[in-house]
């Protein structure tokens, strides 16, 4: 029987990134004040963080969010459904590793929770072997030679207290930074309380700013959305974010043929083929997909190619830090969401290193891999348990 002749140096290149140890912990972070939108108030988010360590002490690091409780679920998938399958298998290997923990949630589950336990060891993968390759990983996935990608500065949160005059004024706060795209919630209140908001940021940001409408999944029905639209309409909304429940794709559909809005979805979906199904139903013209959600890297970029085949943009959702390697490697990427501040998006508190932005655009890092690591001082600030293998 023939054999394959394996040079010593692949060998011992194959040997280095086998998987020692894969390592899950769970971090609640406090939001300084609860945020609304427009169907739940949060008090909390919590994080599920992974780290992925090879035979060479090479490693790469993986995060989600995993909800604003019991976000535990997400690191016990990791330690006890995924983290067993991978040890001793070469963190090379990353289409076969995806493919085993696919197979291996098929009873669990294979959205929420469990989806996002795949996507963040997916993405501890990724990080690991563009870490190992000296390569950023936005480079390391053949990103072009940009040096910045466009960004939305995402805002606009309901708060006690928060008037239309005090929404106004936070999304021109966003334009003096230099955004050319800002993004608010809608939804929450009837159709006049909303267009008064959304008649006050955009005077407040003038007609040339992009005006993104995030509403989080507010309404059962299309004559019900389709009466909110008309209000916001004369605004000149960029999209409308999340209109119906992730599983109302028909809705999605439906509202996409009466009104001249874009509509935008997906930051809640996994999987290629939930998402094949949105593009054959014309039901979203951007899809924000979340490697941290939909299935990793790897499937966020088979999400991305499937889109782009039919004309349809990618923009995708939270996680400003992973994104923007992404959205510097996908030709039909345009913008990452962007919080200035660590308000809503509080994982920003638990990494080394922030991205830096002007006039509107990111700088896509250049360190190996992500471009940074766990605050580890943060980390065990917020954490709920500890850094653990499987069973442990």
């Amino acid at each position: 029987m023939n054999q394959a002749i394996v040079e010593p140096e692949q060998a011992d290149y194959q040997t280095g990134s086998r998987i020692v140890s894969v390592e899950a912990r769970t971090i609640r972070v406090p939001l300084d004040r609860h945020t609304a939108f427009s169907t739940r108030l949060v008090t909390a988010r919590d994080y599920t963080v992974v780290r992925v360590t090879t035979a060479d002490d090479r490693y790469g690091i993986g995060f989600c969010y995993s909800g604003s409780r019991a976000g535990m679920l997400v690191t016990y998938a990791v330690r006890e459904l995924f983290a067993p399958l991978l040890r001793g298998r070469s963190a090379l290997d990353v289409e076969g590793l995806w493919r085993a923990m696919y197979e291996e949630s098929l009873l669990q589950g294979r959205a929420g929770s469990v989806m996002r336990a795949l996507s963040i060891i997916d993405i501890a993968l990724w990080d690991r072997n563009a870490r190992g390759a000296g390569l950023p990983l936005s480079r390391y996935l053949g990103g072009t030679s940009s040096t910045t990608v466009p960004a939305y500065a995402s805002g606009g949160y309901y708060l006690d207290g928060k008037t239309p005059e005090h929404l106004g004024e936070e999304m021109a706060s966003y334009v003096a930074l230099g955004f050319r795209a800002v993004k608010m919630k809608v939804g929450r209140l009837d159709p006049r309380g909303e267009e008064a908001r959304i008649r006050a940021a955009r005077e407040a940001i003038g007609d040339d700013v992009l005006l993104m409408l995030d509403a989080n999944n507010a309404w059962s029905d299309v004559p019900t959305a389709l009466e909110y639209m008309r209000r916001y309409e004369p605004f000149n909304p960029y999209w409308i974010e999340e209109p119906f429940s992730p599983d109302d794709i028909e809705s999605h559909a439906q509202l996409s043929r009466r009104t001249p809005v874009t509509v935008a979805t997906g930051e809640i979906e996994a999987g290629r083929w939930r998402h094949q199904e949105l593009l054959d139903k014309r039901a979203a013209m951007i899809l924000q997909s979340d490697a941290a959600v939909c299935g990793g890297i790897s499937e966020w970029r088979r999400i991305a190619a499937s889109a782009a085949a039919v004309g349809v943009t990618m923009c995708p959702h939270w996680f400003h830090d992973l994104h923007v390697h992404l959205v510097a490697s996908t030709s039909n990427a345009r913008y990452v969401e962007f919080f200035p501040d660590d308000q809503v998006l509080n994982f920003r508190r638990l990494v080394d290193t922030q991205l830096e932005f002007a006039d509107g655009r990111l700088t896509v890092p250049t360190r190996p891999g992500l471009g940074f690591d766990f605050d580890e001082a943060a980390l065990n600030e917020y954490a709920l348990d500890d850094w653990a293998l499987e069973g442990t």
